[in-house]
């Protein structure tokens, strides 16, 4: 099967998050294009509603003779567009495909089920697995779905790693910080608390932990910790003290990291500021967190993949990926799983691409992956 045309009908569908985008449409058109090409190749389909049309779409291949069950699962869904030209326009052009989600991650989406396409024919044994899935730019729901009930000895995540394997990615979390001031005329400072300029001690406070973080000792294939301030409010008029302010931030996470360690860290910022000033009043919220993630590179699926990428003349020496990826919902889930996928650039900005050459050398990777690992007899 070839995985450009596929990939340009997954480009052409919107399915922008509407949990990002207010008003988007989600995952249902590239939930369908997936459908359709997963039927086209002999595959038993059936979709999983998470969400009100975000459905995730789950196709099966089983063999006449038993043996381990293998899942390919990648996420149909996409940051928003604005900046944007055409972004739903697939356009090719000097060996690359551009467009919203062609990197992140339509291109392994279209490479997995290219890959089922070619093993197809001739599935004999054990049970494959392709999972294209819901909202992993938010909150995961559509591999929270998935993992209970689909289960597997082990996972391909086809997210973009160059073509390398990645046994290990950091985690995440989302928290919220809020300063409360007391509101009073701007002429009388007085009877006014600056709840503003208090966020602004947080804030230096959180950009001096970053630095703590990043310069401190790193964690195989993780690499440091780091934090970032995202989205920040608070005001009501230029004549006013503002009451409050509130601040959401990003922490990324390494193994051993947990969401008690960084609500902690937070926590200890507001109250070493309180103890400075009495009258510094904040209160810290996590809204989200998922953990980072590691397999042991010793892994059988992992040394499939590492022998197949070795096959092609490329290093199958197991690294890290920065960004947080669905393994880690689905090893927790005791699915473990490893991510390859093809190269490119641009992901979440408005000049993304994938590799055409990297689309079909994944699709070969995968198919070679997963014929090596059957045969292992795991």
């Amino acid at each position: 099967m070839d995985p450009l045309p596929l990939l340009c009908d997954l480009v052409a569908a919107n399915s922008v998050n509407p949990s990002l985008v207010a008003g988007a449409p989600g995952e249902a058109a590239a939930a369908e294009v997936a459908r359709a090409a997963m039927a086209g190749i002999g595959m038993d389909v059936v979709t999983q509603e998470v969400r009100p049309g975000r459905p995730n779409v789950i196709g099966v291949l089983e063999g006449r003779r038993k043996g381990p069950t293998l899942m390919l699962c990648g996420h149909l869904d996409t940051v928003g567009v604005e900046g944007m030209v055409d972004p739903f326009v697939p356009r090719v052009e000097h060996g690359r495909v551009y467009g919203r989600g062609a990197q992140d991650m339509k291109g392994g989406v279209a490479a997995m089920i290219a890959a089922a396409g070619l093993l197809a024919p001739s599935w004999s044994h054990g049970r494959l697995i392709v999972a294209g899935v819901v909202d992993e730019e938010h909150e995961s729901l559509g591999a929270e779905a998935l993992a209970p009930a689909w289960t597997a000895e082990a996972a391909i995540v086809t997210e973009p790693t160059d073509l390398m394997a990645a046994t290990s990615h950091k985690g995440f979390a989302w928290l919220e910080i809020v300063t409360r001031g007391r509101a009073a005329h701007g002429s009388r400072p007085l009877e006014g608390r600056d709840a503003i300029l208090r966020m602004g001690r947080v804030l230096g406070a959180l950009e001096a932990r970053d630095r703590e973080l990043r310069v401190g000792p790193a964690t195989d294939l993780q690499g440091t910790g780091s934090l970032h301030a995202s989205i920040i409010s608070g005001g009501r008029e230029l004549s006013s003290y503002p009451d409050h302010c509130v601040v959401q931030m990003e922490r990324r996470t390494v193994s051993g990291e947990d969401e008690q360690v960084v609500v902690g860290e937070v926590n200890a910022i507001v109250d070493r500021l309180t103890t400075e000033d009495p009258e510094f009043e904040a209160a810290v919220r996590l809204l989200t967190y998922r953990s980072a993630y590691r397999l042991d590179s010793r892994h059988p699926l992992v040394r499939s993949l590492s022998t197949a990428i070795g096959r092609t003349g490329r290093s199958g020496v197991p690294v890290g990926m920065s960004f947080w990826t669905d393994a880690a919902i689905l090893g927790g889930a005791g699915i473990p799983a490893v991510l390859f996928g093809p190269g490119g650039a641009g992901l979440h900005s408005v000049r993304e691409y994938v590799n055409v050459d990297d689309l079909y050398a994944c699709r070969d990777i995968l198919a070679d992956t997963i014929t090596t690992f059957l045969e292992s007899g795991f």
